[in-house]
């Protein structure tokens, strides 16, 4: 019952700090609101309260910087989530969610469609990327022999799939005709929370809720993998179906985030290792803690992704990356003092 009432006490905590978070969020920006009104203006939507706040700033909360900072939140868990996975399918602990080559994928698609005009109109940018992202997947199943393929078989296919869409990306946009539209692509897809509305955090909490909800059930299958594909047979578990059925869902997680909001980079890398660090390598508690942990980064680092240069907003990989390289570069260094 103690340890009950602690877990629940620690998970409020985390809860009412993505809460804050987001609070800091929203009132970030050309227009500065103070968290007072932030809550305001949520409480008197939801009828709880009904506090007089200007319409402008009203309007700024809910038609743009709110659904953004969620949007922020639920990419952010995603892609820790299947980071997590993706370490403890492969074996790997330099994985993340792009290691089957669903971002290259995803920016061939978004580029096919921008810059190409596939679909005439009537596909947007978002359901060209979903569609190259599952391409790639597609791909990399085939290469690496679906379920019955290893881990380095995966991996490897991962890579090549990586470099053909990658090289097709860099044909049409070299290509093109039209610089500023290739530069709106490449803005893009070094990820970007400006386009989002209330309509893409519905779908995305969807997705990364369920996805969590289905990953939490494989919990003791993924840790029978950290000892390898014979161990984890040894125990009962169907090692290709269960392969398959966590690649398949990584891609889907993935694929709608990238397909949302672009390429985010070493969110799936960091957050694993920084939550398996704080609460252990089972993953019943890994994978809420990257969840929670991923949600809280992503945000921060939209809020530095609009401070950092004034009168600008950089893409959110840029961000990412400042604090990933140094992070990756520390993984690196232990991994070659344990060899």
């Amino acid at each position: 019952m103690r340890r009950f009432i602690a877990s629940a006490a620690l998970y409020l905590a985390c809860f009412v700090t993505i809460a804050f978070v987001v609070g800091i969020s929203v009132g970030i920006g050309d227009l500065p609101i103070p968290l007072s009104t932030t809550y305001a203006a949520i409480t008197n939507k939801l009828g709880w309260t009904s506090v007089e706040i200007s319409r402008i700033q009203e309007a700024v909360i809910w038609e743009y910087r709110l659904s953004r900072a969620l949007v922020a939140v639920f990419c952010g868990a995603g892609l820790a989530i299947c980071g997590a996975i993706m370490q403890a399918m492969l074996r790997n602990p330099l994985a993340e969610p792009y290691v089957l080559g669903i971002s290259a994928g995803a920016s061939t698609g978004a580029v096919a469609v921008v810059i190409l005009g596939l679909g005439a109109g009537a596909v947007s940018l978002s359901a060209g990327a979903f569609a190259g992202a599952f391409a790639a997947f597609f791909l990399v199943a085939l290469l690496s022999n679906g379920a019955r393929g290893g881990a380095d078989r995966t991996i490897l296919a991962g890579v090549a799939a990586a470099q053909l869409f990658n090289a097709a990306t860099s044909y049409v946009v070299t290509t093109s005709g039209n610089a500023q539209q290739a530069r709106d692509v490449m803005f893009w897809l070094l990820g970007s929370f400006g386009g989002v509305r209330w309509p893409d955090v519905g779908l995305v909490s969807i997705v990364v809720g369920l996805g969590l909800v289905c990953c939490l059930f494989y919990a003791r299958v993924l840790d029978a993998f950290a000892f390898g594909d014979e161990a984890a047979a040894s125990l009962g578990v169907s090692v290709g179906r269960t392969r398959l059925i966590l690649f398949a869902l990584t891609a889907v997680i993935t694929a709608t985030i990238v397909s949302m909001v672009g390429t985010i980079g070493f969110v799936g890398l960091v957050v694993p290792h920084a939550a398996r660090f704080v609460v252990g390598p089972l993953h019943a508690r890994l994978l809420p803690a990257c969840a929670i942990t991923g949600a809280i980064f992503m945000v921060l680092a939209d809020i530095a992704s609009r401070t950092l240069v004034p009168q600008q907003v950089l893409p959110i990989g840029v961000v990412t990356a400042l604090v990933g390289v140094p992070f990756f570069s520390v993984i690196l260094y232990r991994l070659q003092r344990a060899s």
